[in-house]
């Protein structure tokens, strides 16, 4: 009983700091660095359900008004490793609307005190650009303690 209290209390404590972390997995291929990242931060997979990463790739032809499909390899290559490596945990696993981080519940929940208006700011342009306030947003890193939100 001593041990399993013991056990309790350490998952307990490291709850928070796994909170802020959706880890970008070391074996990231080329590909998404170079297709994904081109045109906003190369999401850590972490972030959405397997089933959100399937509907984005699916759908590259139209994605969010732009046509960003990459060669039959490169996307079974990125298609394989997002699926290999989304949520797990029950946080981010729900599917989220549209396929947005953005939309997903917990999402919402993280930002519900970012006033709109902070997400019009130039240098935010959106709740999508993540490094805009999260310094350490590509690595995975959404702890609170690095987050600075721009005053314009």
């Amino acid at each position: 009983m001593k041990n399993y209290l013991l056990l309790s209390m350490a998952l307990l404590l490291t709850m928070p700091a796994l909170a802020d972390k959706a880890p970008m997995p070391a074996d990231a291929p080329k590909s998404y660095e170079a297709e994904c990242a081109g045109c906003h931060m190369a999401y850590p997979p972490g972030l959405l359900s397997q089933k959100n990463w399937q509907n984005i790739m699916g759908g590259l032809g139209k994605h969010f008004g732009t046509d960003a499909s990459p060669d039959a390899k490169s996307k079974t290559e990125i298609t394989n490793w997002l699926v290999k490596h989304a949520a797990s945990k029950y946080k981010y696993s729900a599917l989220a609307p549209d396929n947005r981080i953005s939309k997903s519940a917990w999402f919402i929940k993280e930002h519900d005190e970012v006033r709109a208006e902070v997400w019009k700011r130039p240098s935010v342009k959106s709740a999508a650009n993540c490094m805009a306030c999260h310094r350490d947003a590509a690595t995975g890193g959404f702890n609170e303690k690095n987050l600075q939100v721009p005053a314009q």
